[in-house]
């Protein structure tokens, strides 16, 4: 039997999709894959143990000739994407979540610029945010990133890598030792980190690539998990790797800041039930780190009037998403007008 990776012939880059509960759009996922300008590619679904998997597998029906499908029992996306690297026959992978879609142009540019810099192990790029079927801004809008790439900066994140828009050299990622199994959330944040620390090269390209499908709008407690899940990547990492005095230093800051903020979500969920006490515990271990004068604030009127400081609250948060849906509504009719000018007249800057 031949080895896995070991053929003489086949596609340069190997398409990862796990799927896990989106058989309504894993259809459009793949349309986009197979719409892409670049065409050495193969495509490896990787079924994790999904609940819909009799609705997956007659939405997979109509692809069956041009995907290769595979099936294991429900054991995270780590385990999904670390068994699609290793069927690959890629010399790179390019990572895209079933509920994502790229666009046509993705594979080509990233392609280009990795065999254009041989030394880059792995480049990513920025992506268009869509709710309910429309553009509402892209990932880096409100981030941007701060290339080069580097350890300390993905650890801070001024540089962010989002999967669905990476293609990675494979060997790297198997050298990094491939996905860690135990973490379900921010298992990719805990890659990147540690193939920059081992020396990999990680480049970024500026323009829109994918388009990543917003859930409903999130409530605290999955930032909350979210931020926990990022705590734990720190310490992993903190622990596991022959870090600086500097970088230790780093990673210390940042596990006391996720904290504060994991404290400062408690306090939301805890106002939302009502639950005074624990709202004011909350804002106290919030406030060992957050020593600005909104938290002294939230803490005083915890103390003295918590019913009132609820509805002010309250208030407060429908004014600034107010706030925010005016800004994203500017946004997105200045990015119209801008497409509407003539790139003659348009500013070189």
């Amino acid at each position: 039997m031949e080895a896995v990776g070991q053929r003489e012939q086949g596609p340069r880059v190997s398409v990862i999709i796990p799927a896990y509960n989106t058989a309504g759009l894993i259809a459009a996922c793949l349309d986009s894959a197979l719409a892409q300008t670049y065409r050495d590619f193969e495509i490896i679904v990787v079924n994790d143990g999904s609940p819909d998997t009799h609705l997956l597998e007659l939405a997979l029906a109509p692809y069956k000739q041009q995907i290769r499908y595979i099936s294991q029992e429900n054991r995270g996306p780590s385990s999904a994407r670390n068994l699609g690297i290793l069927e690959a026959a890629g010399k790179y992978i390019a990572f895209l979540d079933s509920d994502d879609e790229w666009l046509p142009q993705h594979l080509s540019q990233q392609m280009s610029m990795l065999l254009q810099n041989p030394s880059l192990d792995l480049v990513y790029a920025d992506y268009a945010l869509v709710r309910g079927g429309k553009r509402v801004g892209h990932g880096f809008g409100l981030e941007p990133q701060h290339p080069p790439v580097t350890f300390e900066k993905i650890l801070s994140e001024e540089c962010t890598v989002g999967t669905s828009s990476t293609v990675v050299r494979r060997q790297a990622l198997i050298d990094a030792g491939l996905f860690d199994e135990r973490f379900r959330c921010c298992e990719d944040f805990d890659l990147w980190l540690r193939m920059s620390f081992q020396g990999a090269k990680i480049g970024y390209r500026s323009g829109l690539h994918m388009l990543h499908r917003l859930a409903p709008e999130s409530l605290s407690g999955d930032r909350y998990v979210m931020k926990r899940a990022r705590i734990e990547v720190y310490q992993k990492i903190a622990n596991s790797l022959q870090v600086s005095a500097a970088q230790r230093t780093l990673i210390d800051s940042l596990i006391l800041k996720n904290e504060a903020e994991c404290q400062t979500d408690l306090v939301k969920q805890h106002l939302r039930d009502r639950e005074y006490s624990k709202a004011l515990q909350a804002a106290k271990l919030a406030g060992l780190t957050k020593r600005n004068w909104k938290m002294r604030a939230t803490v005083l009127g915890l103390r003295k009037m918590p019913g009132v400081f609820r509805y002010c609250h309250a208030a407060y948060e429908r004014s600034l998403a107010i706030a925010h849906g005016i800004r994203r509504i500017g946004s997105r009719h200045q990015s119209r007008a801008q497409s509407r000018t003539p790139a003659s007249t348009r500013s070189a800057c």
